[in-house]
């Protein structure tokens, strides 16, 4: 039944307080959720908790998602990070590279429909391919700041180059992916 409904008809939905979407949406992005917060925790178990928390961020913000801002997937993904990263701070941890990289497609149950796994993927692609398009030192400094959790300050540290430096390659090199990405769609 809930594949029947869009994402924005279903977080409006579920902003007028029907619980039956949560569900929906769980099997929807569930996955996809695992997947970012595996990818910059690189913890199995605190990722799944992760999953839950971000859930319940999404059943307390449903109000806040407005389409007129874009898609809902942006959202929950954006809701996804910071909490990654607000998880990683909290624990003072700095991830490490996955020996297992497929580990973060794992996950029970409940997995998305076939075309909304494919739609997923063909987004992750795009991400993937504007990244690759735009200069390596931009690339780099937006890598460590959404991956790895690192502040503007700690990449400079960690780069050797000044702080100014790395604020400009993060500020151009999102003013590229936006537009690659608006482009692309």
């Amino acid at each position: 039944m809930s594949a029947t409904f869009s994402d924005e008809q279903l977080v409006d939905a579920l902003a007028r307080g029907e619980s039956w979407v949560m569900a929906a949406l769980y099997d929807r992005y569930a996955r996809l959720v695992f997947s970012l917060a595996y990818r910059i925790l690189n913890d199995r178990n605190i990722a799944e908790e992760a999953v839950q928390e971000v859930f319940v961020k999404v059943w307390r913000r449903a109000r806040d998602y407005s389409p007129a801002r874009g898609k809902f997937s942006s959202w929950l993904t954006g809701i996804t990070h910071h909490h990654a990263i607000d998880e990683l701070r909290r624990r003072r941890v700095r991830p490490i590279a996955s020996e297992d990289e497929t580990a973060a497609l794992e996950i029970p149950d409940g997995a998305p429909a076939p075309l909304e796994m494919a739609l997923q993927s063909l987004e992750h692609r795009r991400i993937v391919d504007a990244l690759g398009a735009i200069p390596r030192d931009q690339r780099r400094a937006i890598e460590m700041a959404y991956f790895e959790g690192l502040t503007q300050q700690e990449i400079a540290d960690k780069l050797s180059e000044p702080l100014g430096t790395i604020k400009t390659r993060m500020r151009l090199g999102m003013q590229k992916l936006k537009t690659l990405l608006d482009d692309a769609h």
